[in-house]
């Protein structure tokens, strides 16, 4: 059975940082296009950042740019979302998703994505 498993979420101070994974069981990510969303309570779920799997380009939401970075590892077969500079409107639950072989390109559309993970909590607060 395919599924995602986040990991590396917590609670950090503002400014802190910290790295999300997003590990795969049963397929291979590396041929997959992955996002970042995420949910604060009461919000509707956002799309925090993508990377595409035909060419390795990235998308980001405007108020992370130059915050927070997604990359993958292919051989641990897990994608990370680098989180720096953190703010406490942040604060929210993390999923990665994938989207379906045929889709190569980078989406911010969570409706586009086909897999998900249970996602992890991150909170920001001093």
């Amino acid at each position: 059975q395919s599924h995602l498993v986040e990991s590396g979420g917590g609670l950090v101070q503002p400014g802190g940082s910290l790295r999300l994974s997003c590990a795969a069981s049963g397929f291979t990510l590396d041929h997959l296009t992955m996002g970042w969303f995420r949910q604060a309570p009461g919000k509707e779920r956002e799309a925090v950042s993508c990377i595409s799997s035909s060419d390795g380009n990235t998308a980001y939401q405007n108020s992370v740019k130059g915050r927070f970075t997604i990359s993958r590892d292919n051989a641990q077969n897990t994608v990370y979302l680098h989180l720096n500079s953190l703010k406490p409107e942040d604060t929210a639950v993390y999923y990665c998703a994938a989207r379906s072989f045929q889709f190569r390109q980078c989406s911010m559309e969570s409706h586009e994505y086909d897999y998900w993970g249970q996602g992890t909590q991150v909170t920001v607060s001093s």
